[in-house]
């Protein structure tokens, strides 16, 4: 039985009301569990793919932009030369250059866009299978702490940014707030 067509199905579930539904829970949870691990693996193929994309296109601007500087360095070399026909065809190459690189900026707020969205749903989707995953705990019977987080979700966001730094970071900022609040 599929219990997700979408992986926004996954985030919005009800894991408690798809479990009291169920006629045998921990079955249901381990193909919940299943298909959310298959949902977050192609969410981190498709942030892999959108970050290369975006590192595509950023590379494709900065070497644009080092063609565009050369047209301009070259219309100079021919004005100096009293070449002025040759000095306004590299300005035109230049400026058609530019009008690349605006096209491909587009292109690169967009796959930035991309990327951002993307890595949104994976935290989404680590956070519900980490959900997930404590339910089945519990479901056998097993003690769940407060600090228990899963294996199976990194401790690192698809950006490369280490969750327990991100965490002592904000702990700090709270530990301050609360210092200036009692003080």
């Amino acid at each position: 039985m599929s219990y997700f067509s979408r992986l926004t199905d996954i985030v919005t579930c009800n894991l408690s009301q798809l479990l009291a539904e169920s006629k045998d829970p921990l079955a249901a949870i381990e193909a919940i569990l299943r298909e959310m691990e298959e949902g977050l693996a192609g969410a981190r193929r498709s942030v892999a793919t959108a970050t290369g994309n975006e590192e595509r296109l950023y590379a494709e601007i900065q070497e644009h932009r080092h063609q565009a500087t050369d047209w301009a360095g070259k219309a100079k070399t021919h004005l100096l030369g009293q070449c002025e026909t040759e000095a306004r065809q590299c300005l035109l190459r230049k400026r058609e250059v530019e009008d690349l690189v605006a096209g491909l900026q587009q292109q690169h707020h967009s796959a930035v866009a991309t990327r951002e969205h993307l890595s949104t749903m994976q935290r989404a989707l680590e956070a519900r299978l980490a959900e997930a995953l404590r339910k089945q705990a519990m479901l056998r019977g097993e003690d769940v702490g407060i600090d228990a987080r899963p294996a199976a979700v990194a401790d690192v966001s698809p950006l490369g940014f280490d969750r327990h730094s991100q965490i002592d970071a904000e702990l700090e900022a709270m530990k301050r707030e609360l210092g200036s609040s009692l003080g």
